[in-house]
């Protein structure tokens, strides 16, 4: 990760007030990964369960690297100044917090199994016409990527929007600390990354964290999800879901065209998407845009205007073939929601699902894989093909999915899907970040 800092001399006024350390030098920029540092940055050795950060300060004094935070000197070093700190990640987190606490703005915090990125998103589009937004970039959502997020923002900012990914009991409550949010949003409670968690109790529990945090803030509760609704809150709360007893009861109904329109305390949010994830998203955003002082047309007008990111259930035709590309990541119920999706699609033509692995879901992964198996015979789809190791076990639950196969190789894979589609069929990509599903579509298609 790397990022430019907006105000080099007031960075090195607040890092030599934390480490009682000065630079040495105008840092223009701060890098925690060698390969994208540049001459003048600050390095950040971190310590990970693969590489050691510290290996790399040679070369990089060579490739001009003036100034490192590191928990280990490398006395063989002679131009690179080394300032030694018990531990870098928490020395970056704790300048982050002292750089926060300069601006009294609000700041939203969001967390979530599924979604969090794209109400992220959709809350910065809504806002950029009347804020200064300061948002969440690219993955930097973790104890290393959000204390650079925070470094980001700057006296001109007039909102900030947080996203929060947690991988490890304390990661929420962590971040909280350092980001001090004023109002928190979580999406939803889902199965996923329990190899880090065990169960999806100990889940809810470390979302619920952002909720803790919020004693004189508030929280935005979505009612349609039992493990939410069911956090302790400890300031104010509002409330948002499919059902009237919210602050922003919503109703869900599909146009002619297949697009889905909501209902929400009677004001008709059209969404242009037949993606049921992205409406419940919209949801979401209307209860926060709201209740921080947009307007309903400008909501509206903002949700039309929206592109969703690449990967995120986008529709793309090749010929008389519709793609579903849902590639960025997936879960449990990710999953089952895009099925929904490709299910909601003209008869007309095949329905497929090409589906790659899940990953980070521990001793839970083969029950898991095995429900999207269930959930592909109960739509009745008319094909599944499944790449990777853990997905066999879905393909082994296609009880009336005539055509399906599972594969080792995306190669084969994609040699398949090149011999078997036709016209007018309907195709969902799905599958975990690292499965990087996307080339699944370019080798068949581009």
């Amino acid at each position: 990760m790397r990022i430019n800092l907006p105000r080099p001399d007031l960075f090195s006024q607040v890092f030599g007030e934390v480490t009682g350390t000065g630079l040495g030098s105008s840092v223009h920029g701060i890098a925690t990964d060698s390969r994208e540092f540049k001459a003048g940055d600050l390095y950040i050795a971190l310590k990970g369960k693969r590489t050691d950060g510290h290996t790399f300060l040679k070369e990089l004094e060579i490739d001009g690297c003036a100034v490192a935070l590191v928990s280990e000197e490398n006395n063989e070093l002679t131009s690179l100044k080394q300032i030694i700190v018990e531990d870098p990640l928490t020395t970056i987190g704790t300048i982050a917090n002292k750089w926060r606490k300069q601006f009294q703005v609000p700041t939203l915090g969001i967390t979530g199994t599924n979604g969090k990125t794209s109400t992220k998103d959709l809350l910065h589009h809504v806002f950029q016409p009347t804020q200064m937004v300061h948002a969440t970039e690219k993955n930097f959502n973790t104890s290393i990527g959000l204390p650079l997020t925070l470094l980001l923002q700057t006296e001109k900012h007039t909102l900030s929007i947080l996203e929060m990914g947690a991988n490890q009991p304390g990661d929420i409550s962590y971040l909280c600390r350092i980001s001090k949010p004023t109002h928190g949003l979580i999406t939803n409670i889902a199965p996923a990354h329990l190899e880090g968690f065990g169960t999806i109790e100990e889940v809810a529990k470390e979302k619920g964290e952002l909720f803790q945090s919020l004693e004189d803030g508030i929280s935005f509760v979505n009612q349609a999800d039992d493990r939410i609704k069911n956090l302790s809150i400890t300031g104010d709360k509002i409330s948002y879901g499919l059902s009237p007893d919210c602050d922003f009861p919503a109703d869900i109904h599909q146009e002619k065209d297949g697009t889905l329109t909501l209902l929400i305390n009677t004001e008709e949010i059209k969404t242009q998407s037949c993606n049921l994830s992205f409406a419940k998203n919209v949801l979401a955003a209307a209860a926060v845009a709201i209740t921080m002082d947009v307007d309903w047309e400008t909501f509206q007008n903002r949700v039309l205007s929206f592109v969703q990111p690449a990967g995120r259930c986008q529709v793309k035709h090749f010929d008389d073939i519709t793609v579903i590309d849902d590639t960025y990541n997936a879960n449990l119920e990710s999953t089952i929601a895009s099925i929904d999706y490709l299910n909601a699609f003209s008869k007309n033509g095949r329905r497929l699902l090409v589906f790659g692995d899940m990953f980070e879901l521990g001793n839970h992964s083969e029950i898991i894989h095995e429900k999207v198996g269930e959930k592909c015979s109960d739509a009745h789809l008319d094909g599944v093909f499944t790449v990777g190791t853990f997905t066999v076990h879905t393909d082994l639950r296609l009880e009336n999915v005539e055509l399906h196969k599972h594969f080792t190789s995306k190669d084969e894979l994609i040699t398949q899907l090149k011999n078997t589609i036709r016209k007018g069929d309907k195709i969902l990509f799905k599958g975990s970040r690292g499965m990087a599903m996307e080339t699944v579509i370019q080798g068949v298609f581009e």
